[in-house]
């Protein structure tokens, strides 16, 4: 299997190649690359598709010891990622946490990305009350593992429609014992995101093109959230999906990918005329 030796870990990554511009996709908490296997499958025949997993989670191997897994750490570890494939300047894609590191990318090494593609994500740090909330399901995971608190994190991660669909009941199933699967040492990615700083002072040095997808019934990275990335990222694009949830990217993959899809292509274009302009 293909493994990235990176800042002291060995990190699990897929490489579609081709001659295309590289997509570099970062998954959300408690996910791995296989969450992307859809936007892949739609794009890799116009793009390179490069998907990896996060230190400490999926095929990725942790960092030893039992230390937190910082969101620092883990942004420290992308710019590493696309350095090291030789990716620059590459489209960026992140779901949750994915887009926590997407947005510290842009904001301090915007040399890097070609655009970005932040969905259901934020640049605050968690609010009070809901750390406290988030403190006591990695506690929990910490001791016992996912299992005893699964339901509660598919009632976050995903939108009521979604988790009401008689017709999508088996899937609903795969994806929990999906979450089921992830070892106890989970919880130290789990410590590292409810536990970030806030990036919002950041937001006006991207300069990147942005694209930032919500779902209506995001309960994690609420629409609000999104319409004040849209307003302090200078032009981005806001795409809000109705009933979806957290988890757009599952829900509605095909919502997902025509979003994602149009959006690149505006980019390419885009950037095609102003270098037709800068030659004439």
């Amino acid at each position: 299997m293909p493994y990235l030796s990176i800042r002291g870990a060995r990190l699990y990554y897929e490489d579609t190649g081709g001659s295309g511009e590289p997509v570099l996709f970062s998954h959300g908490l408690l996910w791995d690359s296989r969450l992307f296997h859809r936007q892949v499958e739609a794009l890799r025949g116009h793009y390179r598709c490069i998907v990896y997993d996060h230190r400490g989670q999926g095929l990725s191997e942790p960092p030893p010891g039992d230390s937190v897994i910082d969101l620092r750490t883990v942004y420290e570890d992308a710019v590493a990622v696309i350095q090291a494939l030789g990716l620059a300047p590459c489209h960026f894609v992140g779901q949750s946490m994915g887009g926590f590191v997407g947005l510290r990318v842009a904001a301090r090494h915007p040399e890097l990305l070609r655009s970005l593609s932040l969905l259901d994500s934020s640049a605050a740090a968690e609010l009070p009350l809901t750390l406290a909330r988030y403190r006591l399901l990695t506690t929990l995971t910490h001791w016992l593992g996912l299992r005893p608190v699964v339901d509660r994190i598919m009632s976050l991660y995903f939108g009521r429609t979604f988790m009401r669909d008689p017709e999508r009941a088996a899937e609903r199933a795969l994806l929990r014992q999906q979450l089921v699967e992830n070892p106890r040492a989970v919880w130290r990615a789990m410590q590292g995101v409810i536990h970030r700083r806030s990036v919002e002072g950041e937001l006006h040095r991207i300069v990147t093109p942005t694209l930032v997808l919500v779902g209506d019934e995001d309960a994690v990275t609420v629409p609000a959230v999104a319409e004040r990335l849209h307003q302090r990222i200078r032009g981005a694009r806001l795409k809000r999906l109705p009933c979806g949830g957290h988890m757009c990217i599952l829900e509605q993959p095909q919502a997902v990918n025509v979003a994602l899809g149009d959006f690149l292509e505006e980019v390419e274009r885009t950037s095609l005329q102003e270098e037709v302009l800068a030659v004439g």
